[in-house]
């Protein structure tokens, strides 16, 4: 037996249930972990309102680090003892134990600590993605990151500022601003104080951006058009204010033959080669200093509800973790 939280339907953060479960073991080509640490992130929030559809009962989060206590069938290139993280299980992190597809996991190299493990997988490899493959940002960029306090933000403003970029950020407080400003961004806009699309004209001299990263959804979409120059690229890859709303493309020409996206991270890792590959880089910036990770939040496996009721009030900054 182990301990894990288990939701039988989708709702508030009160479907979030600690349960005994029965653990069986790993199938061909899995490994069982016993987990260390475990990440939080937004997407875990969608599966559990129903916005992102998931099978019922439904063991939440994709992310962790832990120790390899059994390997299945097949698996011969991890072996009991070895620490490993995930970021893109999909389910079953929030867990003491949990069974994962071999094909889904990495060995934590010496220098990486179970919690930043735990804590960068699917934050950190979104934000490789971001800026090395959807956009290969470089020195002559100026580029835009909303919720540049968060999980994402934090490390992808840091890593765009390494590059060479010139970054601003958005951020909903006096708070969340300094800390961007700690972390690799040159100009921060509370958007509860200012128009953030004045303030990127203002900075810009009116030349405008080639990219915006945006986390957010409803409330900045179509604003982060407005900060585009022509042929600019909106990328946007998450939800925390609700999904975009159904838009005609004819805006998009309108807007000066813009493009736009919505990425996610499981099609850049979606083979055992490119998952290593992304991750390696991600570890390699991580253990040089790069970019450092900030763990502001943990709370122990018992209190997910009250992690994701912080989590979706903006009240957390950085990365989230739960403890087992």
């Amino acid at each position: 037996m182990t301990r894990a939280i288990v939701m039988t339907t989708t709702g508030g953060p009160e479907v979030l249930q600690l349960q005994d479960i029965k653990l069986p073991r790993p199938a061909k080509g899995e490994v069982q972990v016993r987990i260390t640490a475990i990440g939080v992130n937004f997407i875990d929030t969608y599966q559990r309102s129903g916005l992102y559809k998931v099978e019922l009962p439904h063991i939440p989060g994709g992310e962790m680090c832990g120790v390899v206590e059994a390997v299945g069938r097949g698996v011969d290139n991890f072996a009991v003892g070895d620490r490993v993280a995930c970021g893109t299980a999909g389910r079953g992190c929030y867990a003491e134990r949990t069974n994962v597809a071999a094909a889904r996991l990495v060995k934590v190299p010496k220098g990486i600590s179970d919690d930043v493990a735990a804590a960068i997988m699917l934050k950190g490899m979104t934000a490789q993605y971001l800026c090395r493959q959807v956009y290969r940002v470089d020195q002559h960029d100026t580029i835009l990151v909303h919720a540049a306090a968060g999980g994402v933000g934090l490390i992808l403003c840091q890593w765009a500022s390494a590059l060479g970029a010139t970054v601003i950020g958005t951020v909903s407080s006096p708070a969340k601003a300094k800390l961007a400003k700690a972390n690799g961004c040159t100009h921060v806009i509370n958007y509860t104080q200012k128009d953030f699309v004045k303030e990127v004209k203002r900075l810009t001299k009116g030349e405008l951006l080639p990219v915006v990263y945006d986390s957010i959804g409803a409330s900045t979409f179509p604003a982060s058009l407005d900060c585009l120059h022509k042929f600019g690229l909106l990328v946007s890859y998450g939800n925390a204010s609700g999904p975009v709303p159904a838009f005609s493309p004819a805006i998009l020409a309108q807007k000066g033959s813009l493009y736009m996206t919505r990425p996610t991270l499981f099609d850049f890792v979606d083979t055992p080669a490119t998952l290593q590959q992304v991750a390696g880089e991600l570890f390699k910036v991580v253990k040089n200093g790069t970019v450092n990770i900030s763990i502001n939040q943990r709370y122990p496996l018992a209190e997910a509800a009250q992690a994701h009721i912080d989590l979706q009030a903006r009240k957390t900054t950085g990365s989230i973790l739960l403890i087992p």
